[in-house]
């Protein structure tokens, strides 16, 4: 209904514009028309003022829709409105109910012992906002980079014989990606429940015999969000950034990488590729597989027979625990952001981030500045070489301020640096698909596991230890004096932080 509102009044807001400043009509009809545009304009002005944002904010955007008449308004409705959109995706927050009242047994989920006090809070907040319990009973196993993860996929892949379900940001079928569809087309061939969900902007790359011949196999294929029927819901802006496999029940894959060969270092524009996957074991998988059967019964509005799925999934024994987050629109807005937060300012001895774009929002920054005044240490690593001009000035016009406030901020060199990771304490960790960036913690459906004391948070402070050696130390002095055109440059890429 307001979608269908807000294009009404696009279309009214063109023709009266026109028929006052553009036409020969009579004067009445012209009068008649300019009031008619004013009273919308004042209209979507008292809404602004309503909704509370903050007062610039609220200001700017009254400007842009005053002084640029129609096309104000039209960058309102695509851009001014992100943070209020929670009503597209209404029918979705009733499948997240639906999904995860009878998939996930949340009897299993109540033993925090393990945990600290501010474990314990970040792990409750998780399963009050979102619904996912912790689970004592998961492995995870930290893959660091493409040459051991795509390997792993591909074994276990071969050795399905029930089901593999798939959801993906990046899907390519350049010669990483052919392997893995020639393994998908035969399993699908051979009677295996095979689907597949991509995204339609991160996966505009793969070609369209690819798809054709995928879905001639067998494999079910759905597309989250195509670009064109896009710009009539205004959920162009909303992408799936997740990376999920859940192979059987009993195997599951969440982290970084895409499938593609620039994650295995084959772009030579950008060379070697660093990043972390995880490799899930035990009741953890139940999670990743309910946010798989939210999106599926979403975008393909099939009722699924959750314990045909449920039924093969099983528990391991296992120290820590593992908690999942499947966090966008359609949840609380800015869980990702508020987790981050507290898990910052909870610390007591260390923060470490690893992070390809570093665009915080103010309580992060907040955060991370308290943080390191309380004698925290506080690492930030960021890639020295950037696969975009804007995510990297942007990143690199918040180093001033965090240099100034003892924060260490590192530039991986050895190649791009794409993990999403933050350790606390030496204890907990998360790892998924969220960058620090506003898209991550506002836009983006994304999936991140959280981990308390588990034998893989030893395993990410050694490789990012590792990463520290194929990095160098930001110094201040040095950043204060560089030249007016990085300067220049930073500022820019900073005005587009919104849109990062």
């Amino acid at each position: 209904m307001k979608q269908t509102r807000q294009i009404i009044f696009v279309l009214l807001l063109s023709v009266t514009f026109y028929l006052t400043f553009f036409s020969e009509q009579p004067s009445l009809i012209r009068t008649g028309a300019a009031a008619v545009y004013l009273i919308i304009v004042l209209s979507v002005c008292y809404v602004l003022i309503l909704e509370n944002r903050s007062p610039y904010k609220t200001l700017v955007w009254m400007y842009a829709i005053l002084f640029f008449p129609v096309v104000g308004y039209i960058f309102f409705i695509y851009s001014g409105q992100l943070q209020v959109r929670g009503h597209l995706f209404d029918s979705k927050k009733k499948d997240n109910q639906r999904y995860l009242e009878p998939v996930i047994d949340k009897d299993t989920s109540n033993n925090w012992k393990q945990l600290n006090r501010e474990e314990q809070f970040i792990s409750s907040r998780i399963e009050e906002e979102a619904g996912f319990p912790i689970n004592f009973s998961s492995e995870v196993s930290v893959l660091k980079d493409g040459n051991e993860t795509f390997p792993a996929i591909k074994e276990r892949l071969r050795e399905a014989k029930e089901f593999i379900h798939m959801e993906y940001y990046t899907f390519r079928d350049d010669q990483i990606g052919q392997e893995i569809i020639d393994i998908l087309k035969e399993k699908a061939e051979l009677g295996v429940e095979v689907k597949v969900i991509y995204d339609a902007a991160g996966s505009i790359g793969m070609s369209g015999n690819a798809k054709r011949s995928m879905k001639k196999s067998g494999i079910e294929m759905a597309c989250f969000h195509p670009i064109k029927s896009g710009f009539f819901t205004q959920k162009i802006n909303f992408r799936n950034h997740r990376k999920i496999f859940v192979i059987d029940g009993d195997t599951a894959f969440v982290g970084g990488l895409n499938i593609g060969d620039e994650y295995l270092g084959r772009d030579p524009k950008i060379g070697f590729w660093r990043d972390t996957h995880l490799k899930v074991g035990g009741e953890a998988i139940r999670s990743l597989h309910t946010i798989f059967l939210i999106d599926w019964s979403y975008l393909k509005d099939e009722a699924l027979d959750l314990d045909k799925y449920t039924s093969l999934q099983s528990k391991v024994e296992s120290s820590g625990g593992v908690q999942i987050l499947g966090s966008g629109p359609d949840a609380n807005r800015g869980m990702i952001s508020e987790l981050y937060f507290n898990m910052i300012a909870n610390a007591r001895e260390s923060v470490w981030i690893a992070t390809p774009y570093f665009v915080p929002d103010k309580d992060i920054r907040t955060a991370l500045s308290l943080a390191a005044k309380k004698g925290v240490d506080v690492k930030l690593m960021v890639p020295e070489i950037s696969d975009g001009y804007l995510p990297k000035y942007a990143t690199r016009s918040y180093f001033g301020k965090f240099l100034d406030k003892g924060i260490e901020v590192y530039q991986y060199e050895k190649g791009f640096m794409h993990q999403k990771i933050m350790i606390v304490d030496g204890q907990s960790a998360s790892i998924g698909t969220a960058n620090v960036d506003f898209r991550s913690l506002n836009l983006n459906f994304e999936v991140n596991a959280f981990l308390f004391r588990t034998p893989s948070v030893i395993s990410l402070i050694e490789n990012y230890k590792k990463d520290l050696e194929h990095s160098h130390k930001v110094d201040a002095d040095a950043f204060r004096n560089r030249g007016i055109l990085v300067r220049t440059k930073e500022s820019f890429a900073r005005l587009f932080s919104p849109a990062l």
